[in-house]
């Protein structure tokens, strides 16, 4: 599987971005994407999932309301609206994808649950 991120780039405070994540080398049949960020010193965490079987969707509470993750029909591409942009939102955003099943998605939403990532993209917001 490759994921391919796009999008990024220097955005106002309380502006919106869209980004984008191309994925590609599977069917991706009962998998879960996700869309992950890390900023300097910090860990990578967790910031939005959807399941590409039934699109059920978790957000981190520090983007809820803020950000949407969704999927084209051919859930080939799989985006990360965001809206209402803070400084603290700055980092590197990166997408992932595996597999997924018996378990529900908010507790598939972790880093170390995903094998396959993309190289990332750089949001920054700026005051």
């Amino acid at each position: 599987v490759q994921l391919v991120e796009s999008g990024g780039e220097l955005v106002q405070v309380g502006g919106s971005l869209r980004l984008s994540c191309a994925v590609s080398g599977s069917t991706l049949e009962h998998w879960a994407i996700g869309w992950f960020r890390q900023a300097p010193g910090k860990g990578r965490e967790e910031i939005a999932c959807i399941s590409t079987s039934d699109g059920t969707t978790f957000y981190a509470d520090s983007v809820k309301g803020r950000f949407t993750i969704s999927r084209d029909n051919a859930k080939t591409t799989v985006y990360l609206q965001m809206n209402s942009l803070k400084p603290e939102d700055t980092a590197e955003y990166y997408c992932a994808a595996d597999r997924f099943a018996i378990t529900t998605i908010q507790a598939f939403c972790l880093p170390n649950r995903f094998e396959n990532w993309g190289q990332g993209t750089q949001v920054t917001v700026s005051s």
